[in-house]
């Protein structure tokens, strides 16, 4: 894979930190929530809210920059690196796709972005929050939270205690947003705070996705595989996190391409090939599905003659005074 040029320049956090700090109470705020999907929406801060949503998305992230100036915290790169106290990793907003998609969309195409309603779009598929503070200077940084759905109270089956009596809880869904610091998005940097919460809240597993690509590279040189023009095995690949995860043990060779089609046709399994054998991935149904039979997934029970897919298996010993087998 060809290097390319580095082209964000890395942000000082610290003199960020500081400028910020000044202006805290000058901050003009807007709030965005996000699906499972990346699809971003819209919603209203209200006045009362704006110095508690201070407090919690901003104030203690700039203290903790702050207080890290003063004790020797360093800045390295994400990918190179791992979570160490007093280390605060950095990457390329570039380098995270649906973190840079959701920014995309929020600055470029602001005005397809709808107001978040519950009843069309409904809480409980919200993945994240995004906080937009702008500056007087009109510079801008982001904050990204997790939204954990244990912390979401629906109004419709929920109580309100006032006064020492329930009654029904009035708001259509109550909400416990963390106050940790995770994620910071300033001029094309992504500072992470909390590295689990930053690769589960935009999907971002560098060093399992690297193995994964290293992977790939086996596959494609082991088997003879056809692929539609213009797709990618390698972007498919990342748009499934089931695979990625597969392929982190998977012991490529191990099955044939020969087997792999004659299991396949064993199980009656849809898998395609053209006339030179080569096994068709169109989609990632069909991805899964190559996966699956190269990972020895599919099996057949031999009490009921039932087809099942393995989702995780656990090699046993052989049995005692048997020769091993293969």
């Amino acid at each position: 894979m060809e290097e390319t040029a580095k082209t964000t320049e890395t942000t000082d956090i610290f003199l960020w930190a500081n400028q910020t700090d000044a202006v805290k109470n000058d901050l003009t705020l807007e709030l965005f929530l996000f699906s499972k999907n990346y699809t971003p929406y819209e919603v209203s801060l209200s006045k009362t809210l704006e110095s508690q949503a201070k407090a919690m998305f901003i104030y203690d992230l700039v203290n903790t920059v702050n207080f890290g100036a003063g004790t020797g915290m360093s800045v390295r790169d994400f990918e190179l690196s791992e979570a160490e106290e007093n280390v605060l990793l950095r990457t390329d907003l570039e380098k995270v796709g649906r973190a840079e998609t959701l920014i995309h969309l929020i600055e470029k195409e602001r005005n397809d972005i709808v107001h978040f309603s519950e009843t069309e779009h409904e809480f409980k598929r919200i993945k994240g929050i995004l906080l937009k503070a702008t500056r007087p200077d009109g510079k801008y940084f982001y904050v990204a939270k997790s939204v954990q759905q244990s912390n979401v109270l629906p109004g419709a089956v929920s109580w309100q205690l006032s006064g020492g009596t329930f009654a029904p809880f009035e708001p259509e869904v109550g909400v416990k947003f963390p106050t940790d610091n995770q994620v910071l998005i300033v001029d094309g940097n992504i500072f992470v705070f909390n590295q689990p919460k930053f690769e589960k809240l935009f999907q971002y597993e560098y060093k399992k996705q690297l193995l994964a690509e290293k992977k790939i590279e086996e596959i494609l040189s082991t088997y003879k595989l056809s692929l539609p023009e213009g797709m990618d095995l390698q972007a498919l690949v990342r748009d499934k996190p089931g695979v990625v995860s597969k392929l982190q043990k998977l012991e490529v060779g191990g099955i044939t391409q020969d087997q792999a089609i004659d299991h396949a046709d064993t199980m009656q399994l849809d898998l395609m090939t053209d006339d030179n054998q080569a096994i068709i991935i169109m989609d990632g149904r069909d991805l899964d599905m190559f996966v699956n039979l190269i990972n020895e997934d599919y099996i057949t029970s031999e009490l009921t003659g039932r087809r099942y897919v393995i989702k995780s298996k656990k090699l046993l010993d052989e049995p005692e005074g048997e020769p091993p087998r293969g």
